[in-house]
């Protein structure tokens, strides 16, 4: 097993290589190579490797699957999450869940909470409850116990997510709250009166940034879910079974969570998306499914 960490984040990977050695994985069953991204590509191209398990970008996961030849690849790329909240829920739990949703480690997981679609008549109450939730976050240092929301990893990603929600209120947007920054650290921010094919809806911001907008029926609400070029898991608050399981068939994702937000994960369920959003699975048993290469022996002994 080789693993190639993320330029940014190398040590986490250190730390895991010191306690698989200490759980007794025998010496070079696993290693770290902290490569630069172009170095990494030798690895992708080598007829050694059996396997690539990427997690990362569409752009570079595509990439490495084109480039991979004939071996087998999972892919855990990006997202851009939609809850879907119906007026017959608990607009309180369901607004409190979107806030940890939405703004857990800054945005920056592929599932964490991007797009927010509330039933009319329940609209303006679960706004108000999501942006006096949000009104409650500290910001700040990550070292102190008292923050909920600390930096994104790079200046740049803060730079990049802030001109998204610029560009969408020149464009019609209404700022509900956040939308400035300070170096690396950018506030929570709600933006309501966005159109699908704004960046803050139609790509992945990977910041504390969430777009809430309303439907008229349920099948729009599933419509709207679908419009994004990713599918890796969706929310949908409402004590209906019969549209749970609507959406359930309907919704073009790896998985839906019912009654609670798509940011919800446990690791020994199945985990992956489709269309944009990735190939295969994660979650242990899936895991070991992908990296196992089925055999047949059968013996006739005559």
């Amino acid at each position: 097993i080789i693993l190639k960490p993320a330029p940014q984040t190398p040590l986490t990977a250190f730390l895991l290589a010191e306690a698989v050695e200490q759980a007794g994985l025998p010496d070079g069953a696993f290693n770290v190579l902290p490569l630069s991204n172009e170095d990494a590509g030798l690895l992708v191209t080598d007829d050694r490797i059996k396997l690539i398990s990427f997690t990362g970008s569409a752009p570079v996961g595509w990439d490495i699957k084109r480039r991979a030849g004939k071996k087998k690849v999972v892919l855990e790329l990006g997202g851009n999450a939609g809850v879907i909240v119906h007026g017959d829920t608990d607009l309180a739990w369901a607004a409190e869940r979107c806030v940890t949703g939405g703004f857990s480690y800054a945005g920056q997981t592929c599932i964490s909470v991007q797009r927010i679609l509330v039933e009319r008549p329940a609209f303006t109450k679960f706004r108000d409850l999501l942006i006096a939730g949000v009104s409650k976050l500290k910001v700040g240092d990550p070292m102190d116990d008292a923050t909920d929301l600390g930096p994104l990893i790079r200046e740049s990603d803060a730079i990049r997510a802030t001109q998204w929600v610029q560009e969408a209120v020149q464009d019609g947007a209404t700022l509900l709250c956040g939308g400035k920054r300070r170096g690396s650290v950018m506030e929570p921010t709600v933006l309501t009166g966005t159109r699908p094919d704004m960046k803050v809806n139609c790509q992945e911001i990977f910041g504390p940034v969430v777009t809430l907008e309303g439907y008229d029926d349920f099948a729009q609400a599933l419509r709207l879910i679908n419009e994004s070029p990713y599918g890796l898991q969706a929310g949908v608050f409402t004590r209906d079974a019969a549209r749970i399981f609507q959406a359930f068939e309907e919704l073009e994702v790896g998985g839906v969570i019912a009654g609670d937000v798509p940011s919800f994960r446990i690791d020994h369920m199945p985990y992956g998306g489709v269309k944009d959003s990735g190939l295969g699975r994660e979650g242990l048993r899936y895991a070991i499914e992908d990296m196992t290469e089925p055999r047949l022996l059968v013996m006739n002994m005559r």
